[in-house]
């Protein structure tokens, strides 16, 4: 090694490299994650879907409906390796190597340990690899949001980057690590043939009122503050995953069915709140590009002292 012609110490090789095992690893942890989940969903005995079923609590989302939210973040991360490969602009490399890093890698691995200790009704260890997969999102969508924020400069960074980042971790802060923990705790109940009695005082239906109240404000806030199309997205969907789980504790529905109103409400009410706050601050009349450069020059003219006197009696002919 110490014989090469390449200086590994220098920051920019580094960088590369770095660059090059991110587009090694994180196809290949997205493969083992597709895997896991599909051989998980399907071919185990029981499947993801079995257990759910035989642990149903107050915040059990909709199969079927999460299933296809999983398929979008799937979609987003192949998107996302494709950008691996094809990335040129330095800030696109920087964002991937320095925000994202090996921690979607990670991500991936520890989704599909998740899934094998689910079918094996592991419990409290499937609980303990949610709460793993949250930190390492929560720690790739705040480096995101610090140091490489969206920009419309770069639109497929926005797309391929940061909304995949966002959309995943939607889904285990508002249901796989809190249900998890329902089910760890004891906080499920005995599931019941279709149309037979369901007592509430079983359902631990506060407790899931807590849950969605607290998930779906953070989700709120952030769309409201930020004007985030896929928080919106994202929480709009978990919720209508939780109310087509019927039947449902009415403190939980009826907060899950006000939050998926509210949420793209929310959204549109602070974008158009920005639009017209923004234009109304600018005020004034907006000049046209060379009317605006003569403007800012006479301006510039003035306070460095150089605007030209006028001599009245020569233009009106005085002595």
């Amino acid at each position: 090694m110490d014989n090469l012609p390449v200086d590994l110490s220098h920051p920019a090789v580094q960088d590369y490299l770095a660059l090059v095992r991110l587009q090694v690893l994180t196809p290949i942890s997205l493969l083992i994650n597709i895997a896991a989940l599909v051989v998980s969903a399907i071919l185990t005995t029981p499947t993801i879907t079995e257990v759910a079923r035989l642990y149903p609590t107050a915040i059990s989302p909709n199969p079927p409906t999460i299933a296809a939210y999983v398929l979008v973040i799937f979609l987003g991360q192949l998107g996302y390796c494709l950008l691996l490969v094809l990335a040129n602009k330095p800030e696109t490399k920087q964002t991937l190597t320095k925000a994202v890093g090996i921690s979607l890698v990670l991500a991936n691995w520890v989704m599909a340990f998740w899934a094998i200790a689910w079918v094996f009704k592991w419990f409290l260890v499937a609980t303990v690899f949610q709460g793993i997969l949250l930190l390492l999102l929560f720690y790739s969508n705040i480096a995101l949001l610090v140091y490489h924020p969206p920009t419309s400069a770069r639109p497929m960074d926005t797309a391929l980057i940061h909304a995949p980042l966002r959309f995943f971790l939607a889904l285990p802060l508002a249901i796989l690590f809190p249900y998890s923990l329902f089910v760890t705790l004891g906080l499920s109940f005995k599931p019941t043939d279709k149309g037979s009695p369901r007592y509430y005082s079983g359902w631990h239906a506060w407790s899931g009122f807590a849950v969605v109240m607290s998930t779906n404000l953070f989700a709120f806030v952030i769309v409201v503050i930020r004007r985030d199309l896929v928080w919106c997205i994202a929480a709009t969907w978990l919720c209508v995953s939780i109310w087509l789980d019927t039947p449902k504790p009415a403190p939980v529905y009826i907060t899950v069915i006000t939050f998926t109103a509210l949420h793209p409400l929310a959204f549109l009410l602070s974008y158009l709140y920005s639009y017209f706050y923004s234009s109304r601050r600018q005020g004034g009349v907006a000049l046209p590009p060379g009317d605006n450069a003569l403007h800012r020059e006479a301006l510039e003219r003035q306070r460095n002292g150089r605007v030209r006197e006028v001599d009245e009696e020569a233009i009106w002919g005085g002595e």
